[in-house]
This record gives structure tokens, C-alpha cells and sequence, in this order.
């Protein structure tokens, strides 16, 4: 078992007999669990083998690292010490990384991540807490460090992962989006919402332009990022005020384009997961998918094979990703 949804109990009893797991579930189900080399954070949606896309607030998603790794360490970080976290990780293995979702340090990691202290150097993987979608505004995330059951809706949880020295931690990305031909879009500060943006270097108010050319906002802005395509997804557009909101920051200086329309949301995804079928699923040992995608290709009872996992508010590949797919591949050297 690497990635599994499980009842209480059935973790409970892997929690006692001293595996080590990255968790996620409701937080009234995590609460249910003892002490132990464990790390999680809260949200009810998954991918499961069985059953594809599933909500449930008492069942809990768990990935078992224990048959591949030497020794753990679980480090709480806050918003300004976060930015050791690429330089701290472990030296030969992966770090593990869950923040709760509008929480100071999630908004500060993903302004400043790609400013850390030796960003990329070392596989930084994870994810961004959720609530259940009916229970936003009511309910905070939460991350919980299982070694010593304290509760955070503020900072990040790292499980830092020592690998055996024939072991190598590899991290992929999903990504099915590509820039479209349109408009090439330019933004004076980093932010996570903007009223003015450079339309091909003339100034515009981004909400109005986006009403003005129909723009889907289920397709999110593309930017190339030194080769790497980076999504930031659209949250709200509101015409009065003028002003567009985000759920990742945009960066000044970078170029982004509105994504190249996708005919069948579902299709597209599902041929992008198959060209990673390549991938020998006993090699996965951890995978998340975000909740935009669970919504828009409508991935309830759908399989995305071999990727299953926690259904989040945000995926960490190294930094903060949008509307992808992000696993972390550990393999025999």
C-alpha cells in the first residue's frame, strides 16, 4: 500500500505499529488518531483506485512512505522561516510540505518561494489544505503534526524524508495547459489579485478586458516559466471594483498568456495523464490533484490512473502550482 483511503481504524492500527504516512482527510476524522511519524492536512475530496473522484468526511487519505525511507524529522515553519526550507531539506531525499489554504504563510510562500535560499535545489513537494467547498468562509484549514498533535492554521508542516543511499526522489508535473495565441499579458507588482494589466505593453483594467473578450476563466493564465509552464488560476472577476483575483500570485516581469481552449476538459486530461502512463505506478509514492481540476473535468467517480491522492486547494512542485497534477516518484538508483 503506498496511497490509500482508508477508515479511522485502519490508520489508526498503521499509526501503532510505527508506519510512517502523509494524511489527509476531515480535520474531526485526524483528530480521531494518535501520536506517531505522521504528518497531514485537512480536506474531505480524493482520487481513489477503487472508486476514482470521491468526497467523504470520514474516511482518510493515506500515503504510507515507510517501506522506502531511512528516518524522518517533521519541522514547523513559520512565514519568515519558511524561506529556509530548500536549504534545510534533507540531502539526500525529499521534503514533504503542507500549508492551510489563505493562511499568511501559504500567501508568503507562494510570493516568495522562488526567492528562497537554494530554491530547487532539493525535491520540495506537497500541498495546500482545503475545507470542504460547502464549508468555506465557516471552517479554517488545518495542518497536523502527528508527532506531537499540535494543530496549525497558521505556518507549514515539512516532513523532511531521508532516502537510502540506492533510492532517488524524482518530481513531476501534469500540466494541460499551454499558452493560447491571444494577447500577451504583463503585471506591475506580484500579487495575488490586479486591476491594471499590460496588454501587449498598453495599460488596461484587467477585469474589463476580460469581460470585453469573453475570456473562459476556467482556463487559467499560462506563463512560461524558464521552460516550465506555470498556471495561475482566476478566482473572481468583479466588474465594480475593477479588480481580478487570483489563487496564485501573478509575478512581475513574466509573460502571460490566456490558455489555448480546451475542446473536452476531460479527454485532454485524461490523454495528458496517459502519456505519464509510462510511469511504473509502484514509482509513484505520492500524487495530488487540484480541486479546479476535480471541478472542472468533473473527476467525481472518474479514474486518473496511476495518480490517485488528496484533491487540494493548491499543489507544491518546488513552488506554489495551480489547476495541475504534481507526484513525487521515488526509484531504485
Amino acid at each position: 500500500m503506498k496511497q490509500s483511503i482508508l477508515s479511522v481504524s485502519d490508520v489508526q492500527s498503521l499509526i501503532n505499529g510505527g508506519n510512517k504516512l502523509l494524511l489527509a482527510g476531515e480535520e474531526e476524522a485526524l483528530k480521531l488518531l494518535p501520536k506517531g511519524d505522521w504528518v497531514a492536512g485537512t480536506i474531505p475530496y480524493f482520487i481513489s483506485k477503487e472508486h476514482g473522484g470521491m468526497v467523504s468526511r470520514e474516511l482518510i487519505c493515506a500515503t504510507d512512505i515507510s517501506s522506502f525511507v531511512s528516518s524522518i524529522d517533521i519541522v514547523k515553519y513559520d512565514q519568515n522561516s519558511l524561506a529556509r526550507v530548500y536549504a534545510e531539506g534533507p540531502k539526500h531525499g525529499f521534503s514533504f510540505i503542507v500549508i492551510p489554504a489563505m493562511s499568511k504563510t501559504h500567501l508568503s510562500f507562494a510570493l516568495n518561494a522562488p526567492n528562497y535560499k537554494d530554491f530547487g535545489v532539493r525535491p520540495l513537494i506537497g500541498w495546500i489544505a482545503g475545507v470542504h467547498l460547502s464549508d468555506l468562509g465557516k471552517k479554517t484549514p488545518k495542518v497536523i503534526n502527528g508527532q506531537t498533535g499540535e494543530v496549525l492554521e497558521e505556518g507549514a508542516l515539512v516532513l523532511q524524508a531521508q532516502l537510502p543511499e540506492n533510492k532517488v526522489a524524482e518530481i513531476g508535473i501534469v500540466n494541460l495547459f499551454e499558452q493560447g495565441d491571444g494577447d500577451i499579458l504583463t503585471f506591475t507588482s506580484d500579487d495575488f489579485s490586479a486591476e491594471t494589466v499590460m496588454v501587449n505593453g498598453e495599460k488596461r483594467n484587467f477585469a474589463a478586458y476580460i469581460v470585453k473578450n469573453k475570456l473562459d476563466t476556467k482556463l487559467p493564465l499560462v506563463a512560461d516559466y524558464y521552460g516550465a509552464l506555470v498556471n495561475i488560476s482566476f478566482q473572481d472577476v468583479d466588474e465594480v471594483e475593477g479588480r481580478v483575483k487570483f489563487y496564485a500570485p501573478v509575478f512581475s516581469g513574466i509573460r502571460y498568456k490566456h490558455a489555448k481552449p480546451v475542446t473536452d476538459y476531460v479527454k485532454v486530461f485524461n490523454d495528458r495523464l496517459c502519456k505519464e502512463c509510462s510511469i511504473e505506478s509502484d514509482r509513484v509514492a505520492f500524487s495530488c490533484n487540484c480541486i479546479l481540476n476535480y471541478l472542472y473535468s468533473e473527476l467525481e467517480g472518474k479514474k486518473t490512473d496511476p495518480f490517485v491522492g488528496p484533491v487540494t486547494f493548491g499543489e507544491i512542485a518546488y513552488q506554489l502550482l495551480n489547476q495541475t497534477l504534481v507526484y513525487l516518484e521515488v526509484m531504485d538508483v
